[in-house]
């Protein structure tokens, strides 16, 4: 188990950890919460070894591996594939072992690595690397793709995908997150909750803290509190603490007080003398209690638009894409024939899996994009206010908050003061000297406000908005949740923040196979939608293997060589994968007469007939299968994935 005693921590000046006290036992999953610049990222570096504590004890037991996300961008040409590999420390530890052997010629050493490489399972190593490469989004042809030939976003998914390949026993995971979209999200979600080691997160992201922890702790003012319980729970429970706690500090001063005039009173009179003096002992022997201070809440509101146009845009086939890379070359184009309408008001949240062209589309929109082909039409008087994902695409790296006001009020609004600007930035908590800090020394979701603040101060009718929570905390982020719903414009967001595009989104579009359609359903639609679509593609993978392992419409040219190489990489891969399809199958049989049940136990205890007795039963027994039913999606998620991976990475 992990436990912290009266530690105390600094950085620099500052003390991180003052006093702070907590306990984990093994196994738990942990979410790690507190307002930003608390300290969490330097209790991560404790817990990692990083950092020493200044002071009290710190216990962790010393066999435990550790696994967390590296923070920097890998350079090297290495695979993607390899690259991963190298996160799974026991593997690489026999495979050392291996070369020691085979250097040194010694028989006895030479068996007991091979010992450590099966115990290392290192015989579906690659396929464990590559089914996390795929579930966090990377396609079959960029599994050997070179890590520096990635975006910086990806290469943070690599190093992603390289924790989760070590076999670890402490799982540190600072903002997972942040370079997901929402299907790799909903991935990295049940991976995590399969996880048997102790996990412990730092995150914004309210259903994500909710699905997959089960234990919060609580970082503030130096201190940790430990809560049982979910997100969800934390804040219940934290405010019925608060209550209680200002509730105590009040009886404190009452009695403070009356103790205080009783001295007062009776400290002169002779008669009354030891009675004053030992209420004043009593006084300097009270502990006390701090009154509830909680930081201030952060908010804000969009302005009225000026007008609001109707329609706000209309497309007529248009296609989305990039130029070529030559100046002569076709466009590359990634969404096709769209043929959409933005109505006055309408709260549109864009779906589909990375790669898709969310953001292409977003940004042919908003027109920092030209489209390939097609009309984009935009209403009278459309003011369009544009949220890019990387942030960097609208700030100049080395100005301030204040300058890039000073020269958008000039666009927008001429006759705008600097003390007027300086007090809108106050509104976003660029205050004092921040206001001429160079943007490039912002943190991530201090330049996410100032994206924010700017936003605002366009007076927009229409909110294009790409992943706009991906720093920002969870106050900011339900400041803009409430701000977005009291917007009187138009909204299309892409996020992988489900609570957000829950509470702001009416209506979906679904960007798929090239084009974007309406999507009917919501947020849990989806991710059944997004379930139905793998079991379609294992149902292909079973036809495939039973026409001998190779897709009907494939092509059995080839030399004789070849196709009985083909043949034999064919009968080893049904061999691996056959316990896996039988599984599968069991699964799919399984499933439908669980539903049944579920949907019988619902129903009868919806009539209102049963005992007490009764009730209490069918509710067990209830949650039982329900458990049991999303217990055998995972699995079946897990199986899919994998026979799909070995089968892709078998080229078949």
């Amino acid at each position: 188990m992990i436990q912290l005693k009266n530690v105390v921590l600094r950085r620099g000046t500052k003390v991180v950890l003052d006093g702070a006290s907590a306990l984990l036992q093994p196994g738990e999953k942990v979410g790690l919460v507190g307002r930003n610049g608390a300290g969490k990222s330097s209790l991560f570096a404790l817990l990692a070894e990083r950092l020493q504590a200044d002071q009290g004890e710190f216990e962790c037991p010393k066999h435990w591996r550790r696994a967390e996300v590296a923070q920097h961008m890998p350079e090297t040409s290495q695979g993607a594939t390899d690259f991963v590999l190298e996160g799974d420390t026991r593997l690489m530890a026999a495979r050392a072992l291996l070369a020691q052997a085979d250097a040194s010629g010694d028989g006895h050493a030479l068996a007991e690595a091979h010992v450590a490489l099966s115990d290392a399972q290192a015989f579906d190593a690659p396929s464990r690397a590559q089914t996390l490469l795929m579930g966090l989004g990377f396609r079959v042809d960029q599994l050997d793709a070179p890590v520096n030939s990635f975006s910086g976003g990806w290469r943070m998914r690599l190093q992603l995908a390289r924790a989760l390949m070590c076999p670890a026993d402490l799982m540190l995971l600072d903002e997972p997150t942040n370079h997901l979209d929402l299907d790799a999200l909903v991935w990295l979600e049940s991976w995590l909750k399969r996880f048997e080691g102790t996990l412990i997160i730092i995150s914004h992201d309210r259903e994500f803290l909710d699905a997959v922890t089960r234990v919060t702790l609580h970082l503030d003012e130096g201190k940790l509190a430990r809560y049982g319980g979910n997100y969800s729970a934390f804040e219940t429970m934290r405010a019925e603490r608060m209550v209680q706690q200002q509730a105590a500090f009040e009886r404190q001063q009452d009695r403070i007080t009356h103790l205080q005039k009783f001295i007062d009173r009776f400290k002169a009179k002779a008669s009354k003398a030891k009675q004053a003096q030992s209420r004043v002992k009593a006084l300097e022997r009270m502990e006390r209690l701090a009154p509830v201070l909680t930081s201030a809440d952060f908010s804000f509101e969009f302005r009225e638009p000026a007008s609001l146009p109707n329609p706000m845009l209309a497309l007529s086939g248009v296609s989305c894409g990039y130029p070529g890379a030559e100046p002569q070359a076709e466009p590359i184009t990634i969404v096709r024939n769209i043929q959409r309408t933005v109505l006055a008001g309408q709260r549109i949240g864009i779906l589909g899996a990375n790669g898709q062209g969310k953001s292409t589309f977003v940004k042919t929109l908003a027109g920092t994009l030209e489209p390939v082909s097609g009309t984009v039409t935009q209403g009278k008087g459309l003011s369009i206010g544009y949220f890019a994902q990387q942030e960097l695409d609208v700030l100049r790296p080395q100005e301030g908050p204040l300058a890039h006001m000073i020269r958008l009020a000039k666009a927008v609004s001429p006759q705008a003061r600097e003390q007027e600007l300086r007090d809108f930035l106050g509104q976003f908590r660029f205050v004092g000297d921040m206001v001429n800090q160079a943007v490039d020394s912002l943190s991530g979701g201090e330049k996410a406000r100032l994206v924010l603040a700017m936003l605002v101060w366009q007076r927009p009718n229409l909110l294009l908005l790409d992943e706009p929570t991906n720093h920002l905390d969870l106050n900011t982020r339900e400041a803009l949740s409430m701000a977005l719903n009291e917007f009187e414009g138009s909204v299309m967001l892409v996020s992988h923040d489900r609570a957000l595009l829950r509470e702001v989104c009416d209506e979906f579009w679904l960007v798929t196979k090239g084009g974007i359609e309406p999507f009917d359903g919501d947020l849990d639609d989806y991710q059944q939608w997004l379930l139905d679509t793998n079991r379609e593609v294992a149902k292909q993978l079973r036809e495939a293997a039973q026409n001998g392992g190779a897709p009907a419409a494939a092509a059995q040219g080839g030399s004789r060589e070849e196709r009985k190489a083909q043949a034999q990489l064919r009968a080893r891969l049904n061999e691996e994968i056959r316990p896996l399809r039988k599984e599968l199958e069991r699964i799919e049989k399984e499933l439908p007469l669980l539903t049944q049940e579920r949907s019988t136990l619902e129903a009868a205890l919806a009539e209102g007939s049963l005992t007490a007795a009764q009730i209490a039963e069918q509710g067990r027994r209830l949650k039982a299968v329900g458990d049991q039913i999303d217990s055998l999606e995972l699995r079946w998620l897990e199986l899919s994935e994998d026979i799909q991976t070995r089968t892709q990475a078998a080229g078949l």
